[in-house]
């Protein structure tokens, strides 16, 4: 499975239109076996998407973004775990030994159903 965190410095950019930089990894068998970071524009979801489909990732970890954002990764097939906050290599690290982001690193008022999005037509919304 691959992974992207938007990050700012070492930690999850609180708010996705200010991040600019990818964390991507990729996790096989809970061990996190590769990590690049690639630079986006966050002002044109569009890039992004095209990057996250051309690198293969399947999941989208970012802290607060807003709705058209995330609707437009949601629509293209890659599961949107927004709201998250904390040191990103913490949050990777827990995410490929659980295959879940712990409670402990959402921002204050998310749970799972609000702020874990997938695109209600895929017949497994499970990682």
């Amino acid at each position: 499975m691959k992974l992207a965190i938007t990050v700012w410095g070492n930690r999850v950019s609180p708010v996705f239109d200010a991040a600019g930089t990818l964390l991507v990894t990729q996790i096989e068998n809970q061990r996190i076996i590769k990590k690049e970071y690639k630079s986006f524009k966050p002002a044109i979801p569009s890039d992004l998407i095209k990057i996250l489909k051309k690198m293969k990732v399947s999941v989208l970890v970012c802290g607060a973004i807003s709705t058209k954002p995330a609707d437009l990764i949601v629509e293209s097939d890659i599961k949107l775990i927004s709201f998250v906050t904390g040191n990103a290599l913490k949050i990777l690290d827990n995410f490929a030994h659980k295959q879940t982001i712990e409670k402990t690193f959402m921002m204050p008022g998310c749970s799972k159903q609000y702020c874990w999005r997938h695109n209600s037509k895929k017949t497994n919304p499970d990682i």
